[in-house]
Formats: C-alpha cells, structure tokens, sequence
C-alpha cells in the first residue's frame, strides 16, 4: 500500500527503505527510519534504525530506537536498544533502555546539562 501525503501533513515520517543507499545529512523536525543505509548526519525529532537499518555518521534526536547498525556518536534524550542492535562511538544520553542486547561497543555519557540537548 501507499502512503501519499498533501501539504496539510507536516509531520510526515522520513523513511529510507531497503536497499536504499543515501550519502548526504538529513535535518528535520519528525521522524525517521532507517532501513537501508545512510552515510551522514541526522538530526530529527525521532530516528528508528530498522534490523538492516546502518547509519554511518552522527545522529542526534529526542529518542532513538535502535535496532540495527549505528557507526558515529549520538546526542539523543530517550535511548531505545534492543537485541541485535550494534553501535561504536560515544552514545550522550538522559534515558537508557536496552534489551537483551551485547552489540554495543560504545563509550556511554549520561547527560548532565543541556550542551548536548535537540
């Protein structure tokens, strides 16, 4: 099924499907997925990093679910890992989640400010 959207919709979701590879930063104020691969920065309000999902790069967001591959560093409040999901870099959070995960290869600093807030 298609997903069409008119002006009116501006909080429509960014979604980068499988086998789509994208060099270039993505800026914006609603959501993100990942299901393919993307070379560069994200900034949004919320990223989803699929299971195929592989970012190279930054990233930084109110909240991150991450299932899939994250090589860079990410500024993000709310921190959503789950079981195969890997990430090296440094991972600036408020929130921690992570579920029965051992992907993770990242230095990890709480938030104690807001230099590092969205």
């Amino acid at each position: 099924m298609l997903a069409f959207t008119n002006a009116d919709e501006k909080k429509s979701p960014t979604v980068i499907g499988a086998g789509c590879n994208l060099t270039g930063n993505i800026d914006t104020d609603h959501t993100v997925q990942i299901h393919g691969i993307v070379k560069g920065n994200i900034v949004a309000e919320t990223i989803i990093i699929g299971r195929g999902g592989n970012v190279i790069g930054n990233i930084s967001a109110k909240t991150l679910f991450l299932h899939g591959s994250l090589k860079g560093d990410a500024v993000i409040n709310t921190v959503n890992v789950f079981a195969n999901a890997q990430m090296s870099g440094t991972l600036y959070y408020k929130t921690l989640n992570i579920t029965g995960n051992n992907g993770l290869e990242c230095k990890l600093e709480r938030k104690k400010d807001s230099k590092h807030d969205k």
